[in-house]
């Protein structure tokens, strides 16, 4: 936890203590009952998952699914209205703003095992991103506001659009933005 906090307080200029991102930041909230609801998921307590991730959701805003893998410094940034299904997966590093939505891409997904992207390390999903399937989200990917990704997102690409299409490239050694590369 106090990984996490320390990774919030470096990534928010406007936090001012650890103590107002751990009692006032959502994000934070979520994420911390998530944990519970996940120990409870991978004991078979299924209903006891749900209860709490269920509370999480009414406390936050953020619906994120027992079953769901999140990495211990993942940041939900205001996060309301973001849903993280069952089978997600979600790398160290990775901001997720709200109204993203990590969800399978059709009816049919629900009979297979893999439904729900898996999204590498140190990502940037920006406000209203929708992902869908079982796609993958490379390290350093930048997917911006309400872009529908419904295919995989090679490693240090920016993606924008619906359906989301490549507009540029990084190294991923540097991934700021000045040293894009055209696509």
């Amino acid at each position: 936890m106090i990984k996490l906090l320390k990774h919030y307080k470096n990534f928010d200029p406007a936090a001012k203590s650890v103590f107002e991102i751990l009692f006032l930041y959502p994000g934070i909230r979520a994420v911390l009952i998530h944990r519970l609801a996940h120990w409870c998921y991978q004991q078979k307590l299924f209903f006891l998952a749900r209860f709490f991730s269920e509370g999480a959701r009414m406390l936050t805003g953020i619906d994120i699914h027992p079953g769901a893998k999140i990495a211990s410094t993942v940041i939900f940034e205001h996060g309301m209205g973001t849903v993280i299904g069952e089978t997600a997966e979600i790398g160290d590093g990775t901001v997720i703003l709200h109204g993203v939505t990590l969800g399978a891409r059709r009816i049919s997904d629900l009979s297979v095992g893999k439904r729900h992207p898996t999204v590498g390390k140190n990502v940037m999903m920006g406000t209203g991103v929708i992902v869908l399937g079982a796609v993958t989200i490379g390290d350093g990917a930048w997917i911006g506001a309400n872009s529908v990704v419904l295919e995989d997102v090679p490693p240090g690409t920016s993606v924008v659009g619906v359906p989301a299409r490549i507009v540029s490239r990084r190294k991923l050694l540097n991934l700021s933005p000045q040293k894009e590369i055209a696509a």
